[in-house]
C-alpha cells in the first residue's frame, strides 16, 4: 500500500485526518513522516532556553518546507532568547505568512532580518520594549496585520533619537489593514507617525491602553480613523471617551464596535446618538456601564443593526432589549445574552424576543445557569430558522430542550451544549438522528462515547 500511493495523494489524505491521528501517521515510516511534515502549514511551539537552542530550532523547522504560520511561546523573559528564536525562524522558514512571538520583547535587528528573509510576511504579532520605534515597519512591504504588546517596565520620558525624529516627520503610508496595540502609556513617543501612516486601516484593536501616545498624537490619531470598519476596545476606560468621541466625529464607515471591561456611560451614549455610521454589529461586555438608554438610542439611530452581543451586562432590562427587538425585527440575525441575569429576572423575555426577531439565525445564551426549559422552548418555537445555537454552561436545561430543538429548529447546523448537566446522552443521540443538517456539535466526550455505543 505504501508504494501504491503517490506523495501527493498521501499528503491529501494527511490533510483530511483528525489532529488525534497525526502522532500515529508520523510513526509509520520515514517517508510518511517526511510527507506529513510537508503537509503542515501551521505550527505552535513552546520553547525553553534549557532545551531549545537556536540551532536545534532551525534544524527542526527546516523539516517543514511549506510552513505558513508559526506561533512561538517561551518561558524566558529576556529579549536575547526571543531575538535568537526570531532569527532562527526567519532563516528556516522563508515562506512564512504569519508569525507570533509575544512572551518577551524583540529587538530591531531580528525584525529587519525577518523582513528580508520572509518577504511574503503579511501578519506579525510581537512584543516591544520601550523606548518605542517603528521605522523597521518600512522594511515589511507585504504586512497587512500587525499586533504589538508594549512591554511593561519603566515609563520615564525620553528624547527621540535622530532616526526616530527623521521618520517622525516623514509622510510614508503603510499598507496595514489591521492594527492591534496593547499597553500604550502617556510617555510613548513615536505613535504619532504610526497613526499618521495607517490610512488604510480597516480594523483597530486597543487593549489596556491608558493613552493614545504623547501630547502630539491626538491629531495624528484622527487620520487613521476615517476608513475604519471595526473597532475593539479592551479595558481602556482611561481613553474610552476620547476614542468614541473621535469615532463619532470622523468615522462614517464603522460597521462593528466592541467594548469590553471598561466603558463610559456618557461617552457611549454620546457616540450612539451622534455617530453617522451605519453600524451593523454591537458587542459589549460592560457589567456596570451599559444601560437601557444605550439600547434604546441604538434602536433609534442604528437602523441597520444585524448583530447584538451582550455579556455580563447586569443593568440591562427587558425594556431595553425589547426596544431593540421591536425596532430591528426585520434586521437582527444574531443575538447573544451571555451570563446576563435579565434572562433570569424577567420571565417571558425570551418568548417576546423570539416572537419579534423572526429573522434570527444565531443565538447565544451561554452561561445562564438559571435558564430553564420552559423559557427556552417557548423562544425556540418562534426561531425556526436558527442555524447556530450556543447553550454552553446552561445547567438548568434538560432533555426537554433537546427534543424541542429538533422539532422547532430544522435548519440547525452548529450547536454547543457543553457543560449542560441536565442534558443526557440519550437525548443527544435522538437529537443527532433527527437533524440531518447538523454539521457541528460541541458536547462532553463522555456523553458522545455513551451515545456511540
Amino acid at each position: 500500500m505504501d508504494t501504491i500511493l503517490c506523495d501527493e495523494l498521501l499528503q491529501e489524505i494527511f490533510l483530511r485526518l483528525p489532529p488525534t491521528s497525526s502522532s500515529a501517521v508520523s510513526l509509520v515510516s520515514k517517508r510518511w513522516l517526511r510527507l506529513f511534515r510537508s503537509s503542515i502549514s501551521r505550527l505552535s511551539l513552546h520553547l525553553s532556553p534549557h532545551n531549545s537552542t537556536p540551532p536545534l530550532l532551525s534544524s527542526f523547522l527546516s523539516h517543514f518546507p511549506f510552513l505558513f504560520s508559526l506561533s512561538l511561546t517561551t518561558a524566558a523573559d529576556t529579549s536575547t532568547f526571543s531575538d535568537l528564536l526570531l532569527l532562527s525562524a526567519a532563516s528556516s522558514c522563508p515562506n512564512l505568512r504569519h508569525i507570533q512571538l509575544l512572551n518577551s520583547p524583540v529587538s530591531l535587528f531580528p525584525l529587519l532580518s525577518l523582513s528580508t528573509s520572509c518577504p511574503h510576511l503579511c501578519s506579525l504579532s510581537i512584543a516591544l520594549s520601550r523606548p518605542l520605534s517603528f521605522h523597521w515597519l518600512l522594511s515589511f512591504h507585504s504586512l497587512k496585520d500587525l499586533s504589538i504588546v508594549f512591554n511593561t517596565g519603566q515609563f520615564d520620558s525620553y528624547k527621540l533619537n535622530s532616526t526616530d525624529s527623521a521618520i517622525g516627520n516623514s509622510e510614508t503610508e503603510l499598507q496595514l489593514e489591521t492594527l492591534g496595540l496593547s499597553g500604550i502609556q502617556h510617555c510613548d513617543y513615536g505613535l504619532s507617525w504610526l497613526w499618521r501612516s495607517c490610512k488604510q486601516l480597516k480594523k483597530l484593536q486597543l487593549r489596556s491602553c491608558y493613552a493614545i501616545g504623547d501630547e502630539s498624537s491626538l491629531s495624528s490619531f484622527v487620520e487613521c480613523l476615517i476608513g475604519l470598519q471595526e473597532v475593539e476596545l479592551w479595558t481602556c476606560r482611561a481613553i474610552i471617551d476620547e476614542v468614541l468621541s473621535k469615532l463619532a466625529e470622523n468615522c462614517t464607515s464603522l460597521k462593528c464596535l466592541s467594548v469590553y471591561d471598561g466603558g463610559s456611560r456618557q461617552g457611549l451614549l454620546q457616540f450612539i446618538t451622534q455617530s453617522q455610521c451605519n453600524l451593523q454589529k454591537l458587542n459589549f461586555r460592560l457589567p456596570l456601564d451599559l444601560q437601557n438608554n444605550h439600547l434604546m438610542a441604538a434602536a433609534e439611530n442604528f437602523r441597520g443593526l444585524t448583530s447584538l452581543r451582550l455579556q455580563s451586562c447586569c443593568l440591562v432590562t427587558g425594556e431595553g432589549l425589547n426596544s431593540i427587538g421591536i425596532a430591528m425585527s426585520d434586521q437582527i440575525e444574531e443575538l447573544a445574552l451571555i451570563n446576563c441575569d435579565v434572562v433570569e429576572r424577567e420571565p417571558g423575555l425570551l418568548t417576546t424576543l423570539g416572537q419579534n426577531l423572526r429573522r434570527l439565525r444565531k443565538l447565544d445564551l451561554s452561561y445562564n445557569e438559571m435558564l430553564f426549559d420552559k423559557e427556552l422552548v417557548s423562544m425556540l418555537f418562534s426561531c425556526s430558522y436558527l442555524s447556530e445555537l450556543k447553550l454552553r454552561g446552561c445547567k438548568g436545561l434538560t432533555n426537554v430542550t433537546m427534543v424541542s430543538m429538533f422539532k422547532s429548529c430544522k435548519y440547525l447546523e452548529s450547536v454547543d451544549i457543553m457543560y449542560c448537566c441536565g442534558i443526557e446522552a440519550e437525548a443527544i443521540e435522538l437529537f443527532v438522528l433527527n437533524l440531518p443538517r447538523l454539521r457541528q456539535l460541541q458536547v462532553e466526550e463522555s456523553k458522545i462515547m455513551w451515545a456511540s455505543k
